[in-house]
């Protein structure tokens, strides 16, 4: 996988816009369970492709440095045959000082080799680095956008329990009158009043019927009356 396609993917995947894909679902919660594996395999994918890349990127640093190294290792080589040459060149054996100089210039040529190397690396070296921080700025937006994702998931599930609960309810209930709670009351007032009203109507029936006793008392006492003042006269 190449550096572009994988820091291509990683910047997809981060700006991915959740909630325009939980508009689009039918089925939130499911949709959202599967773009939590989708992300989780993803991010999974992404983090072995940007360990490979880290791996590269170090592996062009330790030649740099060998390339650096071994500049400095062919230069000390260069003085010190030169310096060689030239004691040599003093004590009047011309011969074995040049050999010394050929010397010289051949760890010359290295060093010149091995900087022309480790220069040459460097614009990779920085534009390789350059691309690591990229691809861990992603992976760390992927996580959150993974973690947002997990929230969002719960917050649903939760909401989701709570509506079947008050569904369950509403079913539960669904054959009371809980618009009018006093409709059953109300009858069993009219069946209070009905007797009431049949309490007050023996009640009623029972005073005629005494009050008519009283009046039969009455008009005998009125008889035995006039049969006293009749005697009276007559006697």
């Amino acid at each position: 996988m190449s550096k572009q396609t994988i820091l291509g993917r990683v910047t997809q995947l981060a700006k991915a816009n959740i909630n325009a894909l939980l508009d689009q679902a039918e089925d939130p919660q499911k949709m959202l369970d599967q773009l939590i594996r989708d992300y989780s395999s993803n991010i999974s994918e992404a983090e072995e492709a940007v360990a490979a890349t880290i791996g590269n990127l170090r592996l062009m640093e330790q030649d740099h440095q060998e390339d650096v190294d071994a500049a400095k290792e062919w230069g000390g080589k260069a003085l010190a045959a030169s310096r060689k040459a030239d004691e040599l060149r003093a004590g009047g054996q011309a011969a074995e000082a040049d050999r010394f100089d050929n010397l010289a210039k051949v760890a010359l040529g290295r060093q010149l080799q091995s900087e022309k190397e480790a220069r040459t690396a460097e614009p990779t070296i920085a534009s390789q680095t350059e691309v690591v921080d990229k691809l861990r700025t992603g992976l760390d937006q992927m996580k959150g956008k993974l973690g947002e994702l997990r929230a969002k998931r719960d917050e649903l599930v939760a909401r989701a329990t709570s509506a079947q609960a008050q569904n369950r309810m509403m079913d539960a209930v669904k054959g009371i009158d809980v618009l009018d709670p006093t409709s059953e009351l109300s009858r069993f007032e009219d069946k209070v009043r009905r007797e009431e009203a049949k309490a007050l109507g023996k009640q009623e029936l029972a005073a005629s019927s005494l009050d008519a006793q009283f009046e039969q008392l009455d008009a005998l006492g009125d008889s035995a009356e006039i049969e006293a003042r009749l005697a009276a006269l007559k006697g």
